[in-house]
């Protein structure tokens, strides 16, 4: 093999390489640099290793922690219950208004982030139809929705939503419906096969789709902000404040590093505990008797 056919794959990972090194590598140094620092806006920031930063960081932030935890956690599992049967339904289901359908999941991204959070502050305005009915059901807490737990979560499910419905349409599509076929000629009622054929074989979908949905709705604080108020705030509101108010920018550094640090040990081991191959591995094995 020639020299140039060697080098070909490296030539092709060129460019995102470059790019991961331009906008992630070389923001992550400065970050970390900053993390390292002590000092005041006034007083200048000086680099001193200042490794006290990072317990400092989490000290008095337990409840936004796990906050950030139950919000983004929750979110996801009702993505998940929303996405996957649209997602099915897309796939086998909707026949020539496949394409319709699609583009009414991606339609949202037509219009910013922040223009839908704030359309569902006035969809949940406590004057509101919406309001009226929950209030009527009994649902309203404390004859409200915005600045609740409720509201949050709700918007985090529908901003993120398209995130978890894409990776498991497209898995779905590429499905082999004849193995959903061959388990019903073996006797496999329709449960059955979905539990023993389906949905091991969507597994990648259903990893990207959680990946996707969980890790910006830890990171988001638009949601909280706007939707929430002051007493639902998570731990992204709180590396807002600390850049944007308090400008305590070697704390902030810290906090978001210990974040990050966080979510990829969580990506970690669900991708270990929940990944494809674990998974259709352990069903196979099953099926085999041992």
């Amino acid at each position: 093999m020639s020299l140039r056919r060697r080098l070909a794959p490296y030539g092709l990972m060129g460019p995102g390489l470059l790019w991961l090194i331009l906008f992630f590598v070389v923001p992550m140094y400065f970050m970390g640099e900053m993390a390292l620092r002590s000092g005041t806006l006034i007083t200048g920031f000086t680099f001193d290793w200042a490794w006290s930063n990072f317990p400092d960081s989490l000290s008095g932030r337990g409840d936004q922690v796990w906050r950030t935890f139950f919000y983004s956690g929750t979110a996801t599992v009702l993505a998940l219950l929303i996405a996957y049967p649209l997602a099915y339904a897309i796939a086998f289901r909707a026949g020539r208004f496949k394409l319709l359908l699609l583009f009414a999941v991606i339609a949202p991204f037509f219009t910013t982030y922040l223009i839908r959070t704030i359309a569902w502050k006035t969809i949940l305005f406590d004057d509101g139809p919406v309001v009226a009915v929950l209030q009527a059901l009994g649902l309203a807490e404390n004859g409200r929705i915005l600045a609740t737990s409720f509201s949050v979560i709700a918007g985090l499910t529908y901003n993120f939503l398209p995130f978890m419905i894409l990776p498991l349409y497209a898995n779905l599509e590429r499905l082999d419906v004849r193995l959903i076929e061959a388990a019903k000629d073996l006797y496999s009622s329709s449960r059955q096969a979905f539990l023993k054929v389906t949905l091991p074989l969507t597994m990648p979908g259903i990893v990207a789709g959680v990946l996707l949905t969980f890790i910006p709705a830890f990171g988001d604080y638009i949601n909280a902000y706007i939707l929430g108020g002051t007493q639902n705030s998570m731990i992204g509101n709180v590396i807002q404040n600390l850049y944007l108010g308090q400008r305590d920018y070697p704390e902030a550094a810290a906090l978001s590093f210990l974040m990050m640090a966080l979510i990829l040990a969580i990506v970690v081991v669900y991708i270990r505990f929940a990944g494809t191959e674990a998974f259709i591995g352990e069903e196979i094995e099953e099926e085999s008797g041992g």
